[in-house]
């Protein structure tokens, strides 16, 4: 199976949010999303992030996947300052150190398996054979290498979603960032999808997952809860 790669940042730490502050503006109003948020993430933690609509997780989710940037404070990702970058910094930062899984996988119909997988090595620039023989064994380390030239239509919700997996691998992430990833699964295909997880994480992927199900924040060795742009709560589990 394949081993997560190195990391640049030396002290443990594989990102780090310093008195973050988002604030969006409605009309007059101003919502403060985060409210001096501070945390630190590290390296091969499994980290669920809970919260009620509103409790400010899904814009936290943004920021650490460098979809938007903070009003105020710093984020540090694999020893890079990314609090000021403009979109294509962004753009290339997402590409470079991180992978995503998606409640509803994301996944290109027109494309096979394969092709889903090489996605992101395609604007890596990877030459065509060395894409090929990474998409197949992410393939394979998914479960999926008999699927290589199936379709997303021809695949079960949960085979969809294991191609996610092997899509945000693609890049050799330093983090996976998992947006409510069994949410639009039946409770046994997600029991599926979290042990994946919870194996890629034993063998060293640092993830960040947004869930609301407390039965799926129980895979993480860390739950934090978040409310009203604060973290109420940040738990660790010894395993």
């Amino acid at each position: 199976m394949i081993e997560a790669g190195g990391s640049k940042a030396a002290d443990g730490v594989i990102a780090r949010l310093d008195d973050v502050h988002k604030v969006y503006r409605m009309g007059t109003e101003e919502v403060h999303a985060l409210a001096g948020v501070t945390l630190t993430f590290r390296r091969g933690s499994f980290n669920a992030v809970m919260g009620a609509s509103g409790s400010g997780k899904s814009t936290m989710l943004n920021l650490l996947g460098c979809l938007d940037r903070p009003t105020r404070g710093n984020y540090i990702l694999n020893g890079h300052d990314v609090s000021e970058l403009d979109d294509n910094a962004l753009s290339a930062m997402r590409l470079r150190e991180l992978g995503f899984i998606f409640q509803s996988f994301n996944l290109i119909a027109q494309l096979t398996v394969q092709e889903n997988i090489e996605l992101p090595l395609y604007y890596l620039g990877w030459e065509a054979e060395a894409s090929s023989l990474r998409s197949a064994e992410l393939a394979e380390l998914v479960g999926l290498g008999d699927r290589l030239r199936h379709r997303p239509a021809e695949l079960s919700g949960g085979q969809q979603q294991r191609v996610a997996v092997a899509r945000a691998l693609a890049n050799d992430p330093a983090v996976l960032l998992a947006d409510e990833p069994t949410g639009n699964l039946d409770s046994a295909t997600g029991q599926q999808i979290m042990e994946l997880l919870a194996e890629l994480n034993r063998r060293g992927r640092t993830i960040i997952m947004v869930t609301h199900e407390a039965h799926i924040a129980a895979y993480a060795d860390r739950r934090i809860h978040m409310l009203d742009g604060h973290i109420e709560s940040d738990e660790e589990t010894a395993r």
